[in-house]
């Protein structure tokens, strides 16, 4: 285990910690209140520095400390903007949207084990689904686009290099989402070796994914996928859509902070998902497991319910768009 997913982990465990006692208390929370549960989930206990009554003592120490904070403050303010930017330290602040998360009132999980399944219906046929927090699965929704059938690592590659500027968006204003993967960037990954791309025998397995919001490319992939047929008229969709893809891996768990619903189109590939409720409905809710497949469409609140994915078959090549409505 590497030194960011075990830093990763300490946090997210003691931040488990803190929302545990939180909930505990059955009220409202304040600043305090966290961090006081903070420092209980840890163990914490305040260094005594100077004796019950020795006050002098303690005025003179506040002094060298106020005149010490002035001198290194410039050299803290530099240390402070590169660790802020570190993952483990706020990784993109999820951290800080995790402890200030409503907590739920567990109705959107409460008997559900499993997703509903459909076949392909109409926009009206869906009508009754279409803003619902249950897991949704709309067998071969999405089959018959041309997406299915041309889009791949290649094409994206090739269309990227035709537009250099969206590689750069990516830094400005997009995410890139490395998981599991040794990439850093999305230039790294239309950078690797055609064995790896293909995940020939001896190289690593990849996944990734990342927001395209160039115009230029967005345009040119949503001539190969339309708005899903059976989403409402009045659905509005963001001007941003994500791609992953790749062998074996997938996102870790994890819950999103997004506006709107998501749907999924599997365009290639099968891929397995994982759903949990949030840990204050672990007591009346329970987790649990599926997969979709190449033409299907998923839709899932995932701003309510936690979720992983993985590849699981050897060697067996994902691709997926997503997006939101609403």
């Amino acid at each position: 285990m590497d030194r960011v997913k075990l830093c990763d982990q300490i946090l997210l465990q003691k931040l488990h910690l803190l929302s545990n006692e939180v909930l505990r208390t059955n009220r409202g929370i304040t600043e305090r209140d966290m961090e006081e549960a903070f420092k209980q989930s840890i163990g914490y206990r305040a260094p005594r520095f100077f004796p019950q009554n020795d006050g002098i003592l303690a005025i003179v120490y506040s002094a060298i400390f106020v005149v010490v904070l002035f001198i290194i403050t410039p050299f803290l303010a530099g240390f402070l903007e590169l660790a802020l930017g570190m993952r483990c330290i706020v990784p993109n602040n999820y951290l800080i949207w995790e402890a200030t998360r409503p907590v739920s009132n567990c109705d959107f999980c409460r008997g559900v084990d499993r997703p509903i399944i459909l076949q392909n219906l109409t926009r009206e046929e869906f009508q009754p689904y279409a803003y619902s927090s249950r897991p949704i699965i709309i067998k071969r929704a999405v089959s018959h686009w041309p997406a299915v059938r041309l889009l791949n690592y290649t094409f994206l590659k090739d269309l990227y290099l035709k537009h250099p500027a969206a590689l750069d968006s990516l830094h400005e204003d997009c995410q890139f989402l490395h998981f599991k993967s040794n990439f850093q960037t999305l230039r790294d990954v239309f950078r690797m070796s055609d064995e790896r791309a293909e995940f020939r025998a001896g190289q690593q397995p990849w996944y990734v994914g990342w927001s395209n919001c160039n115009p230029a490319v967005l345009a040119e992939l949503r001539k190969l996928y339309p708005k899903p047929h059976f989403l409402p008229d009045d659905a509005e969709m963001p001007n941003t859509d994500f791609v992953f893809l790749g062998y074996e891996q997938g996102a870790v768990m994890h819950i999103d902070y997004i506006p709107r619903l998501m749907w999924q189109a599997q365009l290639r590939g099968n891929k397995s998902w994982i759903l949990a409720p949030t840990p204050e409905c672990d007591a009346e809710c329970r987790s649990f497991s599926f997969y979709v497949e190449p033409g299907d469409a998923l839709l899932v609140d995932t701003r309510l319910w936690y979720h992983g994915t993985f590849i699981h078959s050897k060697g067996e090549f994902s691709l997926t768009i997503q997006s939101e409505y609403g």
